[in-house]
């Protein structure tokens, strides 16, 4: 017969009335005609399939309206799985795998029921010869005492899955039995329907209702395609098991237990289920990790949030996805305005020339162009300070659009393909075949889905875990693998992890559940990867009494509470994420929480994008805190920690709100473009009034109330300690704080503060203003540029110490001081105003500054200012105008010393500022060093004052 005789659709035709072995002869003649075989996969191999009242349909219970990739071999699967109960310890003996489909011989089927051979199962099992197929008529089958099942037989319901039902409890004592088509039901008296302490059972297309299965090692089991109704297994250090497309409904208590470390001691079936294992995967959906922030839900029910929304920041022509519109439009704006003023910069490094910079500021449009003219004969130029290089680089709209780029591509969120294949130990839990494996399995409608304690381990894939107290618990050592399942609507947390439980816990899909999605507690330490995490009625993830673990590139969005949640010694490691959405902070860390928070993009969430306190004690590091609706990072009272290298920028609050009582390291962060301040430091009892109108301060969210759970890890302790310089007073440091819509760094302190080398540039109102300092504040080494107020702000009755800045072309005054303290060797040149004023009952030391207006006074001191003004180097402004003007009635305000240097013509744009050259000086920057040159004329040169500022009279000095 030749295929070609006839059109292929008449074979397949012809091919489709064929039974199976009939089917497999076929596929033995010829290629073509295997061809034509295997082309009946949706035709004659799906009724196959389905029409076996052994088995239900492949996706069944969690997507049995979706096809299989193929019927064929879909069939395949529950063939040789129906065939595994058969293959005992004589058959491996035998070199060939025919004996997986030979006839036994003198296997015989014996009938139980009314009118049938055997009138009970008790009388069938008495007669049966190993391997003989029992067959139990319709009807309710009952036994008034145990049944001890010696011999391996096979027990099989006729007619449809709930015609047959046994109300018994079975021992089992034989190697192996299968037991298919049968609703199971406790006897009068006991709860146990079936137990095994040695031997393998398979279940199959059975029921079972109100009572429990008990498998004890070195006993085995294979479950498929059963229904599980306010009943449970328990399975006590079992080797290795499958429960396999089974639905769990109704539990009382937990649907299955896992107990005790898996068995070394093996029965003859474990070599045969690991096999299964292996081939039989579990029905998968692609992660799309390139989508984030918007998470595919590809049939997952839908965020309580509605559609997710996605941000974008733009940068010139570039764009990527982590600001909003209007944080870009703002970064738009920002770069152009600086255009100039960048480009300026660079020339003057590459030339080693130093023009003076133009201010962005809008008073430079009121400028004539003979002013302008005039103006620039009197400029010194100030670009070579050691920060120089970050100003720059805050200027070059095209090195802000490369960083940004850099930091998607370096936050980029991994595949769990890609995380296994970079952690081999993630890579051997997600390959490991111990214990209870649990496939395409379905918990509904119960109080605990799955309970694993003394070192027991199970692994759960592409199950579904729904309006359950809790999905999983795992205590006391434990392990379990949780791959690709879907866990939502649990009234309690989705996920427990006790008592230094561990485990694998990737790829999955939990939501909506009314605790923490992931819950872990008192030194339990597990691996979290590549997770969705959301729309939680509290914490996305909660790490509780000194619970660790690695939480790594998982979303976590829409979460009603934190999306992570640290405290009580809690110490995990979180990196990698992408943390949005969220209807509280990102990252809380409270009660002496810590946790090393690295690589994490962390944006849209409605409180702060990291929120600090209690004593919480994190390293937040290479985040990037972006697009929130109140401040970036938040570290509230007794809050610590280093926050380190952070880009925190488009937030609708402030970039870092910190309170007094803090003690935080804030360091080489790039804090800008915040809609109120660039960091805010406020004292205890400050309220939302310290903000704009129209904003609001930031709350505290409601605290889980437990305490800790466990002991802190002496090795731990060491390491953290050992990474970490111990710091008494809050310090900010090497800093990037520009752009912002309120000052660059507002200070209402109670307690000491460093700001150190910071550069604090083009903020909407001044650099930095301290208005409340009852202990010492500390400005040294900043930059303070471009701000469109003044430099520095000293409000009465604070205590300031201001040494070593460069306060340059700020739009006001350069320092304005009401308060007491130092102000010592800083270089103030080229604000609009005057370069520092002393008003009312100001007590300051001002000593070794030098100092130029343009327009107004190098120095003006008034009302009833006291202190020393002395040493000081005063350089000539815009000429006929005084630049040292004391109009103070104190009488101890002593002016002396000073010198005051003019010019008889214009100079050249060489570096004035030299000896020591422009400040700030940085330890290990890099300052440019300039000599002077011929072409500089200073004239006969100085006015010094001797004496004080008398009560009705003011000493002017004069030039000579």
């Amino acid at each position: 017969m030749e295929v070609g005789g006839l059109p292929v659709e008449l074979w397949q035709l012809i091919f489709s009335y064929l039974r199976l072995p009939d089917l497999g002869r076929c596929s033995l003649v010829c290629r073509a005609w295997r061809e034509l075989v295997l082309s009946l996969d949706k035709t004659r191999w799906r009724q196959l399939c389905l029409g076996c009242l052994e088995h239900r349909h492949p996706n069944w219970p969690n997507q049995p309206g979706v096809e299989p990739p193929s019927w064929r071999e879909a069939f395949k699967q529950h063939y040789l799985a129906s065939k595994t109960w058969t293959k005992t310890m004589q058959d491996l003996d035998s070199s060939n795998c025919l004996s997986l489909f030979r006839r036994r011989k003198g296997r015989r089927r014996l009938c139980v029921g009314a009118g049938a051979e055997f009138g009970s199962l008790r009388a069938a099992l008495a007669a049966a010869s190993p391997y003989d197929r029992l067959v139990l008529l319709p009807g309710v089958h009952e036994e008034q005492s145990e049944v001890l099942l010696k011999v391996p037989v096979e027990v099989v319901g006729q007619g449809k899955l709930g015609d047959v039902a046994l109300l018994a409890s079975i021992d089992q004592h034989c190697p192996t039995a299968r037991l298919c088509n049968v609703v199971f039901m406790p006897a009068r008296f006991t709860s146990v329907l079936y137990k095994t302490t040695s031997g393998y059972v398979q279940f199959d297309n059975c029921n079972f209702e109100s009572g429990q299965l008990q498998i004890q090692a070195p006993g085995t089991c294979q479950v498929k395609f059963c229904t599980f109704s306010q009943a449970s297994i328990h399975l006590r250090s079992v080797a290795l098991c499958i429960l396999e497309n089974c639905e769990f409904t109704g539990s009382e208590n937990v649907s299955v237990t896992v107990e005790g470390c898996p068995s070394s001691d093996h029965n003859w079936a474990c070599k045969h289920l690991a096999m299964l294992a292996k081939s039989c995967t579990a029905s998968t959906w692609e992660s799309d990790p390139a989508s984030c922030p918007v998470a595919r839900r590809d049939g997952w029910e839908e965020s309580q949030l509605g559609p997710v929304r996605t941000c974008e920041i733009i940068v010139g022509e570039e764009r990527s996805s982590f600001l909003s519109t209007a944080g870009a439009q703002v970064l738009v704006d920002s770069a152009q305005e600086d255009t100039e003023f960048g480009e300026n910069l660079q020339a003057a490094k590459e030339e080693e020339e130093y023009p003076a910079l133009h201010s962005n500021s809008s008073d430079s449009d009121l400028h004539s162009d003979n002013e302008e003219d005039a103006q620039a004969s009197y400029k010194l130029p100030y670009q070579a300070h050691s920060l120089s290089h970050t100003l720059a680089d805050i200027m070059d709209s095209r090195f802000q659009s490369n960083r940004l780029h850099t930091l998607q591509r370096d936050l980029k969120l991994k595949s769990l393909q890609q995380e296994l294949q970079q952690d081999k130990e993630a890579q051997s839990l997600a390959n490991s075949l111990q214990g209870c494996i649990i496939r395409q399995c379905l918990f509904r409608d119960g109080k605990g889905g799955i309970f694993i304690y003394s070192r027991g381990q199970a692994k759960l894939e592409g199950s579904i875990f729904r309006d359950l107290t809790y999905a999983v618990r795992c205590i006391q050592n434990s392990k379990v693998i949780m791959l690709r399942n879907d866990i939502h609507h649990c009234k309690a947390s989705g996920i427990f992890l006790r008592l230094s439980a561990g485990g694998l816990i990737a790829d999955n899909n939990i939501h909506s559940n009314s605790e923490a999605g992931v819950d872990i507690r008192k030194g339990a330490n597990p691996l979290v990867l590549c997770n969705k995490i959301h729309s939680g009625l509290r914490s996305g993830i909660v790490i509780v009494g000194s619970g660790k673990g690695i939480i790594r590139s998982n979303q976590i969005y829409g979460n009603k509470e934190a999306g992570i949640y640290i405290l009580y010694n809690g110490n995990p490691a979180v990196s990698g994420n992408h943390i949005f959405q969220g209807l509280a902070a990102g990252i809380a860390v409270n009660e002496n929480g810590r946790g090393q928070i690295t690589g994490n993009i962390i944006c849209e969430n409605q409180w702060g994008g990291a929120d600090i306190r209690h004593g919480g004690n994190p390293v937040l590091r290479n985040n990037l805190i972006s697009c929130g609706y109140s401040d970036g990072v938040v570290v509230g009272e007794r809050g610590k920690g280093l926050i380190e290298g952070n880009a925190i920028y488009g937030n609708k609050g402030c970039g870092v709100w910190m309170m007094s009582s803090s003690l935080p390291h804030l360091i080489n962060n790039q804090i800008s473009h915040n809609s109120i301040y660039g960091v805010a430091v406020f004292c205890r009892n400050d309220d939302t009034g310290d903000y704009p109108p129209g904003q609001g301060g930031s709350e505290s969210f409601q605290e889980e109330r437990e305490g800790a759970g466990g002991e802190n890890d002496p090795d731990s302790e060491e390491e953290y300690l050992a990474a970490r310089h111990p710091i008494s007073v809050a310090l900010v440091e090497l800093n990037s704080i520009n752009h912002n819509g309120a000052a660059g760094l507002h200070v209402k302190s109670s307690e000491a503060l460093n700001i150190i080398a910071n550069v604090i540039h083009a903020n909407h109102d001044g650099g930095v203003a301290v208005l409340q300092s009852s202990q010492l504040t500390r400005i040294a080494n900043n930059s303070i540029s471009c701000n469109s107020r003044g430099g520095v702000l000293v409000e009465a009755d604070c205590q300031v110490e201001l040494h070593g800045n460069g306060i340059y072309e700020n739009s006001s005054h350069g320092i304005v001081s009401k308060g007491e303290g130092i102000i010592a060797e800083n270089d103030i040149v080229g604000n609009h105003r005057c370069g520092l004023q002393l008003l009312q009952a100001a007590d300051m030391k001002v000593t070794k500054n030098r100092i130029q207006s343009f327009r107004d006074y190098g120095i003006a001191v008034f009302d009833e200012a006291k202190g020393l003004v002395q040493e000081n180097l005063i350089f000539q402004g815009r000429s006929k105008k005084s630049i040292l003007r004391p109009i103070s009635n104190a009488e101890d305000c002593i002016i002396q010393n000073n010198v005051l240097l003019t010019f008889k013509k214009r100079f050249d744009t060489e570096c004035m500022l030299i000896n020591p050259p422009a400040r700030p000086h940085v330890e290990g920057g890099a300052p440019v060093s300039c000599m002077a040159t011929s072409g500089q004329r200073v004239a006969s040169i100085t006015t010094r004052v001797d004496g004080g500022c008398h009560n009705h009279g003011s000493i002017f000095c004069t030039i000579l």
